[in-house]
Parts: C-alpha cells; sequence; structure tokens
C-alpha cells in the first residue's frame, strides 16, 4: 500500500527536498526509457496515487494534472532507443533517473537540488544519499507520483510516434510486444524509434523474406 513512510523518515531528520524517482518503458520494443522524479511538500499524501501500472490512462491523467500542480519539482529524463542500444536498458534506465533528477525544476522553472532520494529497485550514479525501494511504485507516495509523471509522458510521446510512423499500432500497444506490433515488424521492417537490442527474437524466428526488411544499415550490424 502507497504511504508516506518512507518520506516521513526522512523528513523526521530535517531533509525537506525528497525526491522519489521511477521509470517509465523498460520493456517495450520502440521508443526511449523515460524516468521522472518528483519532490512533494511535506506531509501532502494525494489520495489514488499508486503504481502507474495499475491505474487507467484516465485515472493516470488526473492525477498526473494533480501532481504536476502540487509538487515542489519535478523533472523528465529521457534516453533514446540508441542510446539503450549501446548501453543495455538498465544502465539506460538509471542515466534517464539521473537526468530527471538534474532535470528537477519548480513550477518557475527554476532547479531545485534535492537532499535525498528514494529509488524504485535502483541506485542512481550520484552522491546524494539515496534508498533503493524494491517495489517502491506500489509503497512510497513519491516513487508512485514519479511513476505516473514518468508513464504519462512516455505516452503521450507514443501519439507523436504514431503519427510519425502509422500503421505499427504504437498509440495502442505502447511499443511493447504484442502480436501486432510484431506482425508489423515483420510486414513493414523497423522504424528507426526500434530498439535493435530487442529485436534478435523476432528476427530469429522470421522468414527470410521478412529478415530482408530488417536489413538497413543500422539494424544489420545490431542484429548479427
Amino acid at each position: 500500500m502507497v504511504s508516506l513512510d518512507f518520506e516521513q523518515r526522512v523528513w523526521q531528520n530535517g531533509v525537506a527536498y525528497v525526491a522519489g524517482c521511477d521509470e517509465a518503458g523498460r520493456g517495450p520494443l520502440l521508443g526511449s526509457v523515460v524516468a521522472a522524479a518528483v519532490i512533494m511538500p511535506e506531509g501532502l499524501l494525494i489520495d489514488g496515487v499508486n503504481d502507474s501500472k495499475k491505474l487507467t490512462p484516465k485515472k493516470r491523467e488526473k492525477l498526473h494534472s494533480i501532481i504536476m500542480e502540487r509538487a515542489l519539482a519535478v523533472g523528465i529524463g529521457e534516453v533514446d532507443n540508441r542510446l539503450i542500444d549501446m548501453i543495455n536498458i538498465r544502465q539506460a534506465s538509471r542515466l534517464a533517473m539521473k537526468i530527471a533528477i538534474h532535470e528537477l525544476k519548480d513550477r518557475d522553472g527554476k532547479p531545485v537540488i534535492p537532499e535525498y532520494l528514494l529509488v524504485d529497485g535502483e541506485t542512481v550514479d550520484l552522491e546524494t544519499p539515496q534508498e533503493k525501494i524494491i517495489h517502491g511504485d506500489a509503497l512510497c507516495h513519491s516513487i508512485a507520483a514519479a511513476s505516473i509523471v514518468a508513464k504519462v509522458y512516455r505516452d503521450r510521446k507514443c501519439l507523436e510516434w504514431e503519427e510519425r510512423f502509422p500503421g505499427y499500432g504504437i498509440a495502442k500497444h505502447k511499443g511493447y510486444s504484442t502480436r501486432e506490433h510484431v506482425e508489423a515488424l515483420l510486414k513493414f521492417g523497423p522504424t528507426p524509434l526500434h530498439r535493435a537490442s530487442f529485436l534478435k527474437k523476432i528476427m530469429a524466428r522470421a522468414t527470410v523474406e521478412q529478415q530482408e526488411l530488417f536489413k538497413n544499415e543500422y539494424f544489420a550490424e545490431k542484429l548479427v
């Protein structure tokens, strides 16, 4: 159950700026991984905030608006598919979190430096004191808020990607490995947004004719 227990332990030691951090888009075949960092006012618990995966899109959007209105600071970090292929998805997720923390700004756009980090299942390469919380998005209010901000941001990016690359169903599946997505890949080949390092299993079961669709300069090098 989401609570303020983790934040309270830090606040009671006189630390005001406690940032929750989480990512969205670790598993998809396509697009960037996005992280958010959120600093909430001391003692504020927004009713309904939870792991973004447990919320409907409508509920996420509503809570996102409240979080953006009430938060002391919010930051977004994004790492694209090419860098994911270079450094792997775990390191890309950690980098996105680091960027989000550096990008923390208040509603006037002024930078805010967190004094303590609560991170969902990871550590971030920063000297800032921090705590890794397994399943933090389902337990810790600040992390859950960050999960909502990251998910809404990435879902909105998916709508932009759908316009750029119609026919793949990106707005619907958000880049995940659904039947519709895999069938589109085997019919049209990968877009410049696809993560080559995630497509090897699909390539392995593709026909010779289908494999030809993947033989552009970038994917031919990455899929060997």
